[in-house]
């Protein structure tokens, strides 16, 4: 079996900084995609308009052949100018983090209404808002959380617990395009179908794959927010089989060197992401037509994301093919190294049914 898709987009992935970026940018396209919406949480993040051009100039050096669609990091820095400036420069949207709920959200936001004056700008020039929805959950640190309350708060009700503020900012600003990234909740897909049009939501393909058990004690499953109960990945599942199209792709793609992965200590937990990007459209393709939904993937990959970004495909296929048995794909379980960077993707070892064909 062959398919044809219409130019795969990944509207949420994470390229870093430096050699790790190195290694990692090619893997966007060697997965399948060409068009990238790329996530600002760098060290320091990108906060203004100048270092997200800067940043993109850096990746299309790497990869001139994929389409970087950038993003601004939500802080104190961001104006409501600097959003007129970013959108008169082509960036797409602004990604905000509530501080400590994942890799470098440390600078991450304390209240969303002070951020309102922001809001009202991008909702003016048509940038989209994208929320990272959990509360923090470290009670140690509520008095710096103005915005959350705290009352028995913990990774597997963060996302479920966040929902009110996303539907507060929605009626706020009913002309805001949001999207909540990276769903892993039945409460959240409810939430999503319950806004307006200009609410989408994207899904990893990890969280139609994973629960709560297959990251409990094993590291390399471990990702933020965290993958929960049976009932919420089968949600996201049929959310997806039916074909909504305010549900789309978005990778959450994050690459992390091994030693940070595979090791924790008493005082220092494992990296919290998963690396898909060089199997992302083969292994969406496996994962989707497992559950039955194998005829959603053009709309789940590009089509659905696509609309709502209002990014248009230029007409280029890639194509995929469905090995015969003795020819399935072996995901490497070495990983993928350039001198002294290296990563280990989702599923190492493990082998899939398509591949990208040639």
């Amino acid at each position: 079996m062959e398919l044809a898709i219409a130019q795969p987009a990944d509207f949420h992935v994470h390229l870093r900084q430096g050699a790790l970026s190195e290694l990692v940018v090619p893997h966007v396209r060697k997965g399948g995609f060409s068009t990238a919406y790329v996530m600002p949480n760098l060290k320091p993040p990108i906060t203004s308009t100048d270092q997200a051009l800067a940043y993109k100039a850096a990746l299309e050096k790497i990869e001139p052949n994929v389409e970087f669609l950038m993003s601004l990091y939500l802080s104190p820095e961001l104006t409501p100018d600097e959003i007129r400036k970013a959108k008169q420069a082509g960036i797409v949207g602004v990604k905000s983090y509530p501080r400590g709920v994942t890799t470098n959200s440390d600078g991450g936001i304390e209240s969303y209404e002070a951020y309102y004056p922001v809001f009202e700008a991008m909702q003016e020039v048509d940038m989209v808002l994208n929320l990272h929805g959990e509360i923090p959950s470290d009670s140690a640190h509520a008095s710096l959380f103005s915005l959350f309350s705290f009352n028995n708060i913990h990774v597997l009700n963060a996302e479920p617990s966040f929902l009110p503020h996303l539907h507060k900012i929605h009626s706020t600003f009913p002309r805001l395009r949001i999207v909540l990234e990276h769903a892993t909740t039945r409460a959240a897909v409810e939430a999503v179908k319950a806004c307006g049009d200009t609410v989408a939501c994207t899904i990893t393909v990890h969280h139609l794959e994973l629960t709560v058990d297959d990251w409990a004690g094993q590291s390399w499953n471990f990702c933020k927010p965290v993958a929960k109960y049976p009932d919420d990945r089968q949600a996201l599942r049929d959310i997806v089989k039916e074909g909504h199209p305010r549900f789309f792709l978005g990778s959450d793609s994050a690459p992390h060197p091994p030693h940070n992965k595979s090791v924790s200590t008493p005082s220092c937990g494992c990296a919290a992401g998963i690396y898909t990007s060089p199997i992302l459209l083969p292994l969406t393709a496996h994962v989707l037509e497992a559950f039955g939904a194998l005829d959603r993937l053009e709309d789940f990959v590009s089509t659905f994301g696509r609309k709502f970004y209002k990014i248009p495909a230029n007409g280029n296929k890639v194509l995929l093919t469905r090995a015969a048995h003795e020819a399935i794909f072996s995901i490497p379980e070495e990983g993928y190294t350039l001198t002294d960077e290296s990563v280990i993707p989702f599923w190492a070892g493990r082998r899939i049914n398509w591949t990208l064909s040639e």
